[in-house]
């Protein structure tokens, strides 16, 4: 029987990174810079104003109060996005909007609000020191500067400056494409009608946004049912595209096996794919491999196992293999609030609800139990020597949430 980190060392080795490629920035949200990013112009670009109101010389409004204004004449109105050349002269004011071009010899703003609105003559009613309520070219960022850093995540804040300098495209690590795979000839597709002995599908769903939530894209969600032919030529028609291969069911010990009965034995160039028992709970039926050279991982079918399975061994690997941070969820130390009791030999991964530094177990331990896994926020991760663990106790949790 394989340990739990034997196992995670063998997927880990599968999922590969994929080339850097440029994307352009919506697609890019998310990921990770493959080179860093240099400004190729100055923020901002030229001189601006930073308020509405009016461009003036400081030394023409120095004497300017509320009781004793300063009235100049408006000899221009400057809106954002005016491009010809403007010159300020002495003794006149230029009505300016905010982000909109220094007229040269411009000395201040006067903020709209300390003066009277005028569009012929405008009533200057405040001192403006020089320099005042201007934005001065390159004073957030200067042309040749490493604005962002290789291995940085394209935040919104990221691809807005990216944008602002003018950059299209970003090299990034692209997402990982990963083909999910449910099986079972009992599976119907939710929205049918049930016949008995049939179930609604769920672990192509539940796995498909565990793989977006992770940051991988998926390529298809698909089930089969337990025919080898059938599986074989559902694997040939959706795996072309994808980086990563993630079925669920049909690897355990009993009959109509099908990912087991077809993927056994390495019969086809391509296919090497081994088959083990993980000392864990839930989850102990996995497997790991190629498929015509594409990894794949197989995992148990029952719910809870298969999303466990995945949150052990593929998240960290597909985020690993994208570069994103902290590919594993936070672990921390809590007070377990009641006894519980673990399988000797085996790691045992409970749902529970984590409040504060306090956990409480959730629900039965046994694989089936989805509604319990779906309303938890941790796992608790109990050692593979250790039986009981008594109320009071410090526990291992995984935090669901980050």
């Amino acid at each position: 029987m394989r340990t739990v980190e034997e196992h995670e060392r063998i997927v880990a080795a599968l999922i590969q990174p994929r080339p850097a490629a440029a994307l352009a920035l919506a697609p890019a949200e998310g990921l990770v810079l493959a080179d860093d990013v240099v400004a190729g112009l100055s923020l901002p670009g030229f001189d601006n104003s930073a308020m509405d109101g009016y461009a003036v010389l400081a030394e023409d409004v120095a004497s300017a109060s509320p009781e004793r204004p300063v009235r100049l004449p408006v000899a221009e109105d400057i809106p954002a996005g005016r491009t010809d050349a403007l010159t300020l002269a002495a003794g006149t004011a230029h009505r300016i909007m905010t982000g909109a071009p220094l007229p040269a010899g411009a000395t201040a703003v006067v903020p709209v609000e300390a003066t009277d609105g005028g569009t012929g003559t405008v009533e200057i009613r405040s001192a403006a020191e020089p320099g005042a309520h201007i934005r001065r070219a390159g004073e957030d960022v200067t042309a040749g500067t490493t604005v962002l850093h290789r291995g940085a995540t394209m935040t919104p804040a990221a691809l807005g400056l990216a944008a602002a300098l003018g950059i299209a495209e970003l090299t990034v690590r692209p997402r990982q494409r990963v083909l999910v795979m449910s099986t079972g000839t009992e599976l119907v597709a939710p929205g049918a009608p049930l016949k008995p002995g049939q179930i609604y599908e769920s672990n192509a769903v539940m796995l498909a946004a565990a793989v977006r939530e992770a940051g991988g894209e998926v390529v298809a969600a698909t089930m089969t049912g337990d025919d080898v032919a059938e599986f074989r030529s559902a694997l040939q028609r959706h795996t072309p595209g994808a980086d990563l291969i993630v079925t669920t069911g049909g690897v355990s010990a009993g009959a109509y096996e099908v990912v087991k009965d077809t993927l056994s034995g390495g019969d086809r160039s391509g296919d090497e794919v081994q088959f083990a028992k993980v000392a864990m709970q839930p989850g102990m039926p996995q497997g790991a491999g190629r498929v015509s050279g594409v990894p794949i991982v197989t995992l148990p079918g029952n719910p809870v196992s298969a999303l466990v399975s995945f949150e052990v061994f593929v998240r960290p690997a597909l985020r690993a293999a994208m570069g994103l941070a902290h590919p594993r969820r936070p672990q921390r130390s809590a007070t377990l609030t009641e006894a519980l009791s673990s399988p000797a030999g085996k790691r045992q991964f409970r749902r529970g609800v984590l409040e504060g530094d306090r956990v409480t177990t959730y629900g039965p331990p046994a694989s089936h139990h989805l509604r319990w896994l779906a309303s938890s926020n941790c796992l608790l991760e109990i050692p593979e020597d250790v039986t009981h663990v008594e109320s009071g106790a410090a526990v291992r949790v995984w935090d669901l949430t980050g």
